[in-house]
């Protein structure tokens, strides 16, 4: 950290645009953990500057020339991704910046809110261009204690107009590099499309042994490019990448499942095919939640019971009701368990459709001390 030097806010050198930004961003001295816990890291064409997302005005910054050598460093299940920053020897003439208590010859920085890998590959593409060598601004002034200047209304109205030009164009570069990840994807579509084209040509011939074989190939083929947070950051892109990704995958299980699954089993399904990158149930939730704003063919449902399910738009409610109605009169009363055999679903789907078929007064219920069955009503039938 003896490298380091306290920044004013908003205060850029001659000649220095900003590249890249990420929140949430931790400093360690070497292995040990510093003081500067929470911050937004900005990239330039000349610095690494940090700034508290906690405390106002505590600002450092990293001068890009004293960057000797960077490495990537991946993550894991219990620590987040990071890149390594050896560095140069401090200049003599370095303004004052935060004390230490050794000087390590290194610094790590800590994504712990992804975006490391796109991180990464920016600062290795400044760090080529030395730009910093073009415009050679004189050393900055050093604030003391990373106070924040105060400035005028006139000053505070231009720092944040150029913030907001800063940030529309990271947004439009963060969509370019978005669609250029959707365009790898499609070889990967393209590869499951033709294994499923297959297993439907030889659908005759092929013995029940082959035909499950076969679907285990495509199950163990999985994602291969799963959206993640690492490669696109946090927040509502990651959601809407998520998921176009999930209804792409879900095209053929949902036809698999006459057109509805829970959402229990769509976590379970989707994560087994994405390896070892998992989505959290909450991401999941705010993922299905998006269906319906992309004009996706699919919509997150809520039944009265509470129960969340993944509804393709083709599902039709009153097909269900009539094979279902059809199914008790032919079979006699049924039970959800006994449904479930029938039409091949899970328990709790089936207990959602004899309570959706009873709700149109199709059939009706008889609660007793061996369990709740339904029958046909009897009440709909004419009687002559």
């Amino acid at each position: 950290m003896d490298r380091t030097y306290w920044l004013e806010h908003g205060k850029f050198l001659p000649g220095e645009k900003v590249i890249s930004q990420q929140p949430g961003l931790r400093i360690y001295e070497g292995e040990d953990r510093t003081t500067f816990e929470s911050g937004n890291l900005q990239l330039t064409t000349h610095r690494l500057i940090w700034d508290d997302e906690d405390q106002e005005g505590r600002i450092i910054a990293l001068d890009l020339s004293l960057v000797k050598k960077i490495d990537s460093i991946p993550g894991s299940f219990t620590k987040s991704p990071k890149i390594s920053v050896s560095l140069l020897s401090a200049p003599a003439s370095k303004p004052s910046g935060p004390s230490v208590l050794e000087k390590a010859g290194y610094v790590k920085l800590s994504f712990r809110k992804g975006g490391q890998d796109e991180f990464y590959r920016l600062l290795k593409e400044q760090l080529k261009a030395k730009e910093w060598e073009k415009s050679l601004p004189p050393p900055p002034k050093a604030i003391q204690g990373g106070l924040k200047m105060r400035t005028g209304i006139v000053g505070i109205e231009r720092s944040i107009d150029k913030k907001q030009q800063e940030t529309g164009r990271e947004v439009t570069k963060a969509l370019k590099d978005l669609d250029a990840l959707i365009e790898k994807a499609k070889d990967v579509v393209a590869m499951v499309n033709k294994f499923a084209a297959k297993m439907e040509e030889k659908k005759g011939s092929l013995s029940e042994d082959e035909t499950v074989q076969f679907k285990s190939y495509l199950l163990s083929a999985g994602i291969a490019n799963p959206v993640t947070r690492e490669t696109h950051g946090s927040g509502s892109a990651y959601h809407r990448e998520l998921c176009k990704q999930l209804a792409s995958f879900l095209e053929k299980p949902l036809q698999e499942f006459g057109g509805i699954m829970t959402l229990a089993d769509v976590y379970c399904r989707f994560n087994r095919a994405r390896g070892m990158e998992l989505v959290s149930p909450d991401d999941l939730v705010n993922a299905c939640g998006l269906f319906e704003q992309l004009k996706l063919p699919m919509r997150l449902r809520r039944f009265d019971s509470g129960v969340l399910v993944v509804q393709s738009l083709s599902h039709s409610e009153e097909t269900v009701i009539q094979d279902t109605a059809k199914l008790i009169k032919e079979q006699g009363p049924l039970t959800a368990q006994e449904l479930s055999r029938f039409v091949g679903v899970s328990i709790m789907l089936a207990n959602e459709r004899l309570l959706v078929t009873e709700g149109a007064g199709a059939i009706c219920r008889d609660d007793s001390v061996e369990g709740l069955r339904f029958y046909p009503n009897k009440f709909l039938e004419v009687v002559t």
